[in-house]
């Protein structure tokens, strides 16, 4: 198992986002017993809920609520869990387009979520970034 890429200028530099098809929402559940774990995108235990992110069509068959649609948007360098600077850089590019986003770290890569009406602003704002 390899540790990642933590240089911060070669994981600008080749990050490579990509945009996944499809819409995704955040979602809380008390209970994840009649959630096919394959249907989970990811998942927090928060002390309140259980925070889902699903596929919107899976949250509308579960009738599980959310206020959210939002893209995925996958980071494909590996990064490791101890780069530092990734997140705060994406973040400020990304801010300064007045665009919000949500981060999930993953062991291999870093995962962000955005309005999907944004979709297509974050994949120039990122790409601009990485020259």
């Amino acid at each position: 198992m390899t540790t990642g890429e933590t240089n911060l200028n070669t994981l600008l530099k080749n990050m490579t986002p990509v945009l996944h098809e499809g819409d995704y929402v955040y979602c809380t559940t008390p209970s994840l017993s009649n959630i096919n774990a394959d249907d989970i995108i990811a998942f927090f235990k928060e002390e309140e809920e259980t925070t889902l992110i699903l596929k919107k069509e899976t949250a509308d068959k579960l009738n599980l609520a959310y206020t959210y649609v939002a893209a995925w948007i996958t980071l494909t360098i590996h990064s490791s869990l101890e780069a530092t600077g990734l997140t705060a850089a994406f973040a400020t590019a990304l801010a300064q387009e007045n665009i919000s986003c949500n981060v999930v770290a993953a062991y291999y890569h870093d995962h962000i979520f955005v309005a999907k009406k944004d979709a297509e602003k974050v994949m120039v704002a990122l790409k601009k970034l990485s020259e």
